[in-house]
């Protein structure tokens, strides 16, 4: 019985698989040479938003809408995630960012940019800075990350990480065989997340239209595993002078719950509260922004603080 509820599950998956890659993506794909990379671009004006994603997530997409009003937006999903390949070069940022810099070339999306960094992100528009300082008009990290911090975590973070980077191993396989498309159609993730109902059907279609493909997962544990990887490169972005950053802050890196008991939160937020210390020190034109109400996923919990931001940086540059 299992065994056909599997082969079910596992052919519904593929059969979806099959109807959505007929369909056009909503942004362009471009091919950067090592891989083909899917841009969606929003809005008109100067500088451009451009967009780099938390650790496996693709949250530009419920970003693009409010941020189109006040400028051009740029949403990419990395190589592995949404509409793009993947990508076989080792997931660290050194690589992401010289990928970032051939899309936004060959898609002729011309500098200024305010890059907006979320999470694992934040590594990325950094390094990005450092590499392209005059492409880049303003930063903003939201719940950005460290390096000199990720690299002395203690034990008991580095096991949540890798008792993470093995759940999204096992999420490969649980996307393979469709486990993790009927999981959406049963409204799942709209549980663990009641804020997803914030937002319309079409953009949260974009965002799982990611999350079923196994792939997706891959690259996930990919990025994880090579996170001090990336840390180590992040150690010579750390000067930026006077260049407007906002850095903005979540109450804690998980909202409280009955689950979150299980977990070390105390000392995910006291690493949090340690990084975003170091952050502030990036430059000297740097503000910091308190969420009201939010854990780590701010893009979720409240987007607005966002779009607060990047007006916070135009007004800056005028």
């Amino acid at each position: 019985m299992q065994t056909l509820l599997l082969i079910a599950t596992t052919t519904y998956h593929a059969l979806m698989c099959c109807l959505e890659d007929k369909k056009s993506a909503p942004g362009q794909i471009v091919n950067i040479g090592c891989c083909k990379l899917h841009i969606y671009s929003k809005g008109e004006g100067s500088p451009t938003v451009v967009i780099d994603h938390s650790l496996g997530g693709i949250e530009g997409y419920f970003l693009i809408d409010e941020l189109a009003k006040i400028t051009r937006v740029c949403v990419y999903d990395r190589a592995g995630f949404g509409w793009s390949d993947i990508s076989w070069r080792p997931r660290t940022s050194k690589n992401i960012v010289t990928e970032l810099d051939l899309l936004l070339t060959k898609a002729n999306i011309q500098p200024p940019y305010i890059l907006v960094g979320n999470s694992f992100g934040s590594y990325n528009v950094r390094l990005y800075r450092e590499r392209f300082p005059e492409k880049v008009a303003g930063i903003v990290l939201t719940d950005g990350l460290h390096e000199s911090n990720m690299l002395k975590m203690q034990f008991d973070l580095q096991a949540l990480k890798y008792f993470f980077a093995s759940g999204f191993v096992m999420s490969v396989i649980g996307a393979t065989l469709g486990i993790v498309r009927i999981c959406k159609l049963c409204g799942i993730f709209r549980l663990l997340k009641p804020e997803l109902g914030n937002f319309t059907h079409e953009t949260r279609e974009q965002v799982m239209h990611s999350f079923c493909r196994p792939k997706h997962w891959l690259t996930m544990a990919r990025e994880i595993l090579n996170l001090d990887t990336s840390s180590k490169q992040l150690r010579i972005a750390n000067n930026f002078g006077t260049l407007p950053i906002i850095s903005i802050k979540a109450n804690s890196f998980f909202k409280p719950a009955l689950w979150t008991n299980f977990i070390p939160l105390k000392s995910a937020n006291k690493l949090r509260d340690s990084m975003h210390e170091e952050i502030m020190k990036l430059s000297t034109n740097c503000t910091q922004l308190q969420t009201n109400n939010s854990g780590h996923f701010i893009w979720i919990d409240e987007p607005q603080i966002i779009t607060t931001a990047v007006k916070m940086i135009i007004e800056n540059l005028q």
